[in-house]
């Protein structure tokens, strides 16, 4: 995993923020856990970070499916993507509607 997070370096992509992440330095592997093991360390790094919310949105316009990305599990971003995609379901049927 730690593969993962070093090709987050790349400098081709917009990625200054993370420059400013309260996780520059820890133990990548930190924010990947093995399956059942407890999430609140990595969580614990995230919390009060200045730059969370631009890591979630990473992870969410990326589709990370794996480890903890802007104090946020797999499964909490893929409800956050389900009810983006109802939302935007909802926003074209209601133009649909008044068009």
């Amino acid at each position: 995993m730690t593969e993962v997070l070093m090709a987050l370096y790349d400098e081709t992509e917009e990625t200054s923020w993370q420059d400013f992440a309260n996780c520059l330095g820890v133990d990548p592997d930190l924010f990947f856990p093995e399956r059942g093991a407890s999430t609140r360390e990595a969580k614990e790094v995230c919390r009060g970070c200045v730059v969370r919310e631009d890591c979630l949105e990473y992870a969410l316009q990326n589709g990370e499916k794996f480890g903890i990305w802007g104090g946020m599990s797999e499964r909490e971003r893929r409800r956050i993507r389900r009810q983006r995609a109802l939302a935007r379901a909802a926003a074209a049927q209601a133009g649909n509607v008044t068009a």
